[in-house]
């Protein structure tokens, strides 16, 4: 969040289909990640009072036969409280499942960042630091993200530990079977993993380089092509019908092969006569960004509420 405050006045592309969208900040699309982490790590929140439950004082199924105290012993152990049943403490896994699982989502979210990365990085938006690049052995000109490919890479083996340990589970009769100690492997490379990974991607975060004029050069008029169809609803235009006004312009700016910003006002005005001489102002990048103002948008105000929001959260934690 951090980071994304430094940068809060760089613009980029935003894209859909991996296709130019509309135009955004590069905080925006950077707290798009962070948003997704905020809910990993609500989750984990979520996840501990169900998982702080003691089994001490189950037996080996039936319960303890001495008049033990489980819930002083729990007190005492710092858990929230007792499991309920002494049968289903013996078996029950659901807590690592549930980690694995969540450890599953929270590495896809990494992974989506990672790709989101190597694709900027591909088209020099970004510079990444050398710490989390390697050079090729035979082309001296290459600086692969090589640990951005190692994020990614792990999000298919998180899943598969997640998938691996239901699917043992899914077959066991009540009570303690020697097949739940096959729990304990990916619960630990799952732990080491997500420390690893958050660590790696933090890394990569703080010491990248954002390149401002190679982001703009990504920006294309076309992309405001949503903002002249906005501009005649403004003026009372129903959207369902700027809409195709909006395509009509891009079309006859294709098909001269021109601009869509280069058209006159005269060509605009032939297309729909409600076009004005201020529709030129449409083509306005900055003011297309500020324009998206509300909760959650792209606009300067509501990125900066978005990682004020973020930074607060974190001091939560």
């Amino acid at each position: 969040a951090e980071f994304a405050e430094q940068h809060i006045d760089i613009l980029m592309a935003g894209y859909t289909h991996l296709q130019p969208a509309q135009p955004i900040r590069f905080s925006h699309w950077l707290m798009s990640h962070m948003s997704a982490l905020m809910r990993d790590a609500e989750r984990l929140k979520e996840m501990i009072p169900r998982a702080n439950r003691c089994p001490l004082g189950s037996g080996a199924l039936a319960g303890n036969a001495f008049g033990v105290d489980r819930e002083f012993l729990a007190a005492e152990l710092g858990f929230d409280g007792v499991t309920p049943n002494s049968l289903d403490s013996v078996c029950d896994r659901d807590f690592i499942v549930e980690f694995l699982m969540w450890h599953a989502m929270m590495l896809t979210h990494l992974s989506q960042f990672a790709e989101d990365l190597i694709i900027t990085n591909m088209l020099k938006g970004v510079e990444m630091d050398d710490a989390y690049a390697t050079g090729s052995s035979l082309m001296p000109q290459k600086k692969n993200p090589d640990a951005l490919e190692l994020l990614r890479g792990k999000a298919g083996i998180a899943l598969g530990r997640a998938v691996g340990l239901t699917a043992t589970l899914k077959g066991l009769p009540r009570a303690y079977n020697k097949d739940l100690q096959e729990d304990k492997v990916p619960l630990f490379e799952a732990v080491d993993t997500v420390k690893d990974c958050l660590a790696i991607a933090t890394g990569v975060i703080c010491t990248m380089r954002p390149q401002p004029k190679n982001l703009m050069k990504a920006l294309c008029p076309e992309m405001l092509a949503t903002d002249l169809a906005d501009y005649l609803v403004r003026k009372g235009v129903p959207f369902r019908e700027t809409h195709h006004i909006s395509g009509a312009c891009v079309r006859l700016a294709e098909e001269s092969e021109v601009s869509i910003d280069t058209l006159t006002l005269e060509q605009l005005q032939n297309i729909d006569a409600r076009f004005e001489e201020d529709v030129m102002k449409v083509w306005d990048y900055e003011v297309s960004v500020e324009r998206k103002s509300s909760i959650g948008g792209t606009a300067k105000a509501s990125v900066q509420k978005q990682i004020d929001d973020c930074i607060a959260f974190a001091k939560t934690l």
